[in-house]
């Protein structure tokens, strides 16, 4: 059975917010997809509440997009630290970091969130606005991560 890529990371030696490359998958046509983790809170010490997670979730499917070309999906991670990004392919980190810096100071400015009705949305109830500005912003004052690997102190 293959690996579970993000199984294989050990989360006690990130140090987030990062953004990070997680793999380049090769199809069997010869097209590529890249596969980014943006983690937003520290794993195992903090998670975003589920109306911040689905809010930064519509806003960031939106104004990824504007930054940035052949997306195919940012998906929510169970865990509730972030997001997963998928691109059409060979990406790198710097270009998905400088677009997600981008997209979460348009997040602190939005009025509206798009998508938050019983027709586009599976569970439109659960949304804040306010949350999601407010992860948005801790973000972008902690910095996102270039160096996001720690040294186990062992």
């Amino acid at each position: 059975m293959e690996k579970v890529e993000s199984f294989e990371l050990d989360h006690r030696y990130v140090k987030a917010p990062y953004v990070r490359k997680c793999c380049t998958l090769s199809g069997k046509n010869g097209d590529k997809i890249t596969k980014f983790d943006l983690r937003f809170v520290q794993p195992n010490t903090s998670e975003m509440p589920t109306g911040a997670m689905h809010t930064i979730e519509h806003l960031l499917a939106n104004y990824l997009r504007e930054f940035l070309d052949e997306v195919i999906d940012l998906s929510p991670m169970g865990c509730r630290t972030g997001f997963y990004l998928t691109l059409w392919n060979d990406r790198n980190e710097n270009e998905v970091r400088i677009a997600l810096e981008k997209s979460l100071k348009k997040v602190i400015t939005t009025e509206c969130v798009p998508a938050t009705n019983e027709i586009q949305c599976g569970n439109f109830r659960d949304h804040s606005l306010f949350a999601a500005k407010e992860y948005a912003k801790l973000v972008l004052k902690n910095g996102i991560n270039e160096n996001y690997i720690i040294k186990n102190s062992k």
